[in-house]
């Protein structure tokens, strides 16, 4: 059998040299890896819209010519919620799969295992959901960039509001791990920065997805807050604002809640959400900026569906990546699209963001309002959006917590 390495030695020099470049030509068309972790049977009211904001934003770059001619294709695995599985997956999305950038995860324990495999093994990864703190910051890494506003950034965002309603007594309830804990103590340390006189006067702290709604709400109300900072969500959030309402824990209480005006969070409330909390969300079907009403068109068209908060960040993770993909012309080196990622700027829909060098953190902001009941269905009222660079972690804040490993 003749071997390729036979009929190019006998090939004269320029035929072997025109080979040569034909082969580099047909590997520079391969695809683009980008392997996706995500909690799509733990969360998948969340997830499956992430996915199809990815998607639908590889499909436009693909329709483009993709990066350099090479297409983007999306790689998805389970971590069924689990930190330990996805270690897993990531193993065998970058051993097995050839996968060039890792993204997506939601849940911020999972989003902290993700990084340190990435660090360990010099990947890429862009946390596309998780707002843990120290994903940019105490555990920060190298190879680490995250897109959504922190729990840093949320909690200021609602200070800026909270601060001005004269509720003295405080409560806090928050799912008892690294998005809970650093959400609350984020928010404690901006609003007695704000209001000296505040009295934080209870804290509970139910594990997350096994909330016992009934004893948290009869804890809160033991306390006599005149204000409650919450950060449960999902199911849990439905129990707690079930409970809460039918013991009257809200009445006459100021409520402010992190995500809870999102679609994934709010609209499972129907006419039972709440009246009048302050919260961070996503009034999809009210924002007028014609960028972000064409990328609206586009999704519907695309899906036959309203779009979550997951699928405008699943959309603008993939238009980071590919800016970045851009940069380095299609070079998927590690080293290259950490470079590339540094500092980028990039379009999306909430115009032009930009990934912080100091921290790898995004500019993405949030739409901050409060919570209402419109044609029986839970929405946003009196809203703005709060641009991300306004609030993020001071440089020295940067400077103290985030390791050196730059």
């Amino acid at each position: 059998m003749t071997t390729r390495r036979q009929v190019t030695a006998g090939m004269p020099r320029l035929a072997a040299i025109a080979a040569l470049l034909f082969t580099t030509g047909s590997l520079a068309a391969e695809p683009i890896k980008i392997g996706d972790i995500n909690s799509y049977t733990r969360m998948a009211q969340h997830t499956e819209h992430a996915k199809r904001g990815m998607q639908l934003a590889i499909d436009e770059i693909n329709a483009d010519g993709g990066i350099n001619g090479r297409v983007l294709e999306l790689i998805s695995r389970d971590d069924a919620g689990e930190p330990g599985e996805a270690i897993r997956v990531a193993e065998e999305l970058v051993s097995r799969e050839g996968v060039d950038i890792l993204t997506g995860t939601t849940l911020s324990n999972i989003g902290l295992a993700v990084a340190s495999f990435a660090a360990q093994n010099k990947v890429l990864y862009l946390a596309a959901e998780p707002l843990a703190d120290a994903v940019t910051l105490q555990s920060g890494n190298r190879y680490t960039f995250r897109l959504r506003p922190s729990t840093y950034m949320q909690a200021a965002m609602l200070a800026e509001l909270a601060a001005e309603n004269p509720a003295r007594r405080w409560a806090t309830i928050a799912p008892n791990y690294a998005y809970g804990q650093e959400a609350v103590a984020a928010f404690k340390a901006i609003m007695s920065e704000k209001r000296p006189d505040i009295e934080w006067v209870g804290e509970q702290w139910p594990a997350l997805f096994a909330i016992d709604a009934g004893a948290e709400v009869l804890a809160l109300s033991a306390a006599e807050p005149d204000a409650i900072f919450n950060v449960t969500f999902a199911a849990d959030l439905a129990k707690f604002v079930r409970e809460g309402g039918d013991r009257g824990l809200f009445e006459d209480t100021f409520v402010v809640s992190l995500l809870t005006g999102e679609p994934e969070y709010i609209d499972p409330l129907e006419d039972e959400a709440p009246e009048g909390w302050l919260v961070t969300g996503y009034p999809w079907d009210k924002i007028e900026d014609p960028a972000y009403v064409e990328w609206l068109d586009r999704y519907q068209a695309a899906y036959d569906d309203y779009p979550r908060i997951g699928s405008i960040v699943g959309y603008n993770s993939m238009l980071a990546l590919g800016a970045a993909l851009e940069k380095t012309g299609g070079d998927t080196d590690p080293e290259k699209l950490v470079e590339a990622m540094r500092g980028l700027e990039f379009e999306t829909p909430q115009g032009v963001l930009t990934f912080r060098p100091s921290d790898h953190q995004a500019s993405l902001g949030a739409w901050v309002g409060y919570t209402t009941v419109e044609d029986g269905q839970g929405t946003m009222r009196d809203w703005y959006y709060a641009p991300g660079e306004k609030y993020l972690p001071p440089e020295e804040m940067v400077a103290k917590l985030r390791p050196a490993s730059d």
